[in-house]
């Protein structure tokens, strides 16, 4: 029986297709294998947003280079969206890849490599399913439960951004219908999973497939109709939604579902008015205050996350100044911050990259000493306080310790008792303890032992979770 091992970095995006690709391999009659020597094939599944994550990947196959030349029959196999943005020219450049496969063809895979494995040559596959829109369903695998899990609601970009080769790799805007939405998730949580991240390039874009082009956002009534038709569901997040589209309906779905935790990842991307326009954001520094506001005022201690790009082609001191502004001003609870990189096929590749790597660096350092000091006020706010803690399994560094989310999305750790598991419970603790990206929180309830776990309860869709705050 093969086995086989996955590599994967970027964003969540990724994490989900690598699961689909484990899905796709387990059903071809694969295993997993835990050691590369194991292996007979090695997917790699890339990110290509940042130039990094070229380094990445050779880096990475250079690692991996020894068991090829140890086991010659070891196919290996580029994912994603790198392998999406160079599809054949990969095979000629990358002389250890065997097979390079885009996010549309996952479930050629098993062919691809069984061709490979019986002699076949170097193959690429990256067509787009643009006629024939189809999107890989998450399922639950026996003996694996799992708290939470990616559900994919739309793929492909139409916003453009200047900078992003996304639209490139993903492809145009695909939605998919609320009825398989649902009903995905409804055999997700069937399974254990009490978690939902729906997720899309513009998720909040979502409309009806059967709808036209262009048409207005329908998300905020497809997060209620999963909050009435999944009451198994404990917490329903989505990433990433775009500025454009946080509507009135969107803000009021936050303020009234309490399936929605009081915590949103807004990108963006900088507080600058003259840089947002040559990003080609579609919104100004004001558009996305006032849309930040609601979205804070929405739930008491609601709380924001942000991506921002320093370094972007002719940013100068002010500009940077008004990014750290916005910062400062929002409060975001954390901040995703990247040094800007030509990409290629993006239209930013016109511009002068006129902003030295030193002061990039420089820049996001300064960016990151505002973030740190928000986030550390934050998290020290929160000591004494109660939270509810949705767990999603043990710590990977203390055996005694679970972690899990919070209704704000903060990391917390949880002390258990030896003997207890309360994986996948939405569990009250106390914060006992606040660290640099993390909370430290004790249980305020008893906890089910390991081999009794019961099922979580169903959701009231009308009532909000009790959430008390010292």
């Amino acid at each position: 029986m093969p086995r086989f091992l996955i590599q994967t970095f970027g964003c969540q995006m990724n994490v989900h297709d690598s699961r689909r690709i484990e899905e796709v391999l387990y059903e071809r009659g694969y295993e997993a294998a835990t050691e590369p020597e194991h292996a007979d094939l090695i997917v790699f599944n890339t990110c290509s947003v940042r130039e990094k994550a070229d380094h990445k990947l050779r880096s990475m196959l250079g690692t991996f280079r020894e068991w090829k030349e140890r086991k010659p029959d070891l196919v290996f196999a580029v994912a994603g969206c790198m392998a999406q943005q160079q599809g054949e020219a990969m095979l000629s450049h990358l002389d250890l890849v065997d097979v390079v496969i885009g996010p549309d063809n996952i479930p050629e895979l098993p062919d691809l490599v069984r061709q490979v494995m019986d002699g076949g040559p170097p193959v690429a596959r990256t067509v787009f399913d643009l006629d024939a829109p189809s999107f890989l369903i998450a399922r639950v695998r026996p003996g694996h439960p799992e708290a939470s899990a990616y559900v994919t609601v739309m793929k492909g970009c139409d916003e453009r951004c200047t900078y992003c080769i996304v639209p490139y790799t993903r492809g145009a805007e695909r939605y998919r219908s609320a009825a398989d939405i649902v009903a995905e998730i409804k055999v997700l949580c069937a399974g254990g999973v009490r978690e939902i991240t729906l997720l899309g390039q513009t998720v909040n874009s979502w409309h009806e497939p059967s709808e036209p082009v262009g048409s207005e956002s329908r998300f905020a009534e497809l997060l209620r109709r999963i909050a009435v038709e999944a009451p198994e569901l404990l917490r329903l997040r989505y990433t990433s939604p775009h500025p454009r589209h946080i509507t009135d309906e969107l803000v009021r779905a936050h303020a009234e579902l309490d399936v929605l935790p009081a915590h949103v990842h807004l990108p963006v991307q900088s507080g600058s008015d003259r840089i947002l326009r040559m990003m080609l954001r579609r919104y100004r520094q004001k558009d996305y205050l006032e849309r930040a506001r609601a979205l804070l005022q929405a739930r008491p201690s609601f709380t924001l996350a942000t991506d921002i790009i320093v370094g972007f082609p002719t940013e100068t001191e002010s500009d940077f100044q008004d990014t750290l502004t916005l910062v400062r001003e929002v409060g975001y609870s954390s901040v995703f911050a990247f040094k800007y990189s030509p990409r290629p096929h993006t239209p930013a590749l016109r511009l002068p990259d006129d902003v030295s790597e030193e002061l990039k660096t420089e820049r996001l350092a300064r960016l990151f000493e505002v973030a740190d000091e928000l986030q550390s006020r934050h998290l020290q706010s929160l000591v004494g306080s109660r939270v509810q803690v949705l767990v999603e399994g043990p710590s990977k560094s203390n055996p005694l310790r679970y972690t899990g989310r919070s209704e704000r999305h903060e990391i917390v750790h949880l002390e258990v008792p030896e003997g207890h598991d309360p994986t996948g419970q939405l569990i009250a603790a106390r914060v006992i303890e606040a660290n640099k990206r993390s909370l430290l929180a004790a249980p305020l309830q008893a906890l089910p032992p390991s081999a009794a776990r019961p099922p979580a309860p169903k959701r009231n869709a009308s009532m909000r979770l009790p959430v008390v705050m010292s």
